[in-house]
């Protein structure tokens, strides 16, 4: 049984910084493309950043220079960090894995950015 496991959301200030991770188990990790997507209240999910099992990386215009994605196939762990934060990332933050027509999704983290 596939599970995503993401941890580390929370209220920040504006300006502020948060790490979300995701855990996965029961898949094989490190062949798998993983993803962070985010859903504020009344929009679509969206795509904030993926790493493929290779390492390339792909981010929305919205986070790059801000948000950096990456991974650790020793721990089945893939990491978002996210550096000034600003009230627009508030969402819910989901963690994604794709393989070979495979999709799961993990059950999601709050960030909230006050200003």
């Amino acid at each position: 049984q596939v599970q995503l496991v993401e941890s580390g959301g929370g209220l920040v200030q504006a300006g502020g910084s948060l790490r979300l991770s995701c855990a996965a188990s029961g898949i094989h990790f490190s062949l798998s493309t993983m993803g962070w997507y985010r859903q504020a209240p009344g929009t679509q999910r969206e795509l904030v950043a993926s790493i493929t099992g290779g390492g390339v990386t792909d981010y929305a215009d919205s986070v790059k220079g801000r948000f950096t994605i990456s991974r650790d196939n020793a721990q089945n762990t893939v990491y978002l960090r996210m550096y000034s934060l600003t009230p627009e990332d508030t969402a819910v933050y989901y963690c994604n894995l794709r393989l070979i027509g495979l999709n799961y999704w993990g059950q999601g983290t709050q960030v909230a950015v006050s200003s």
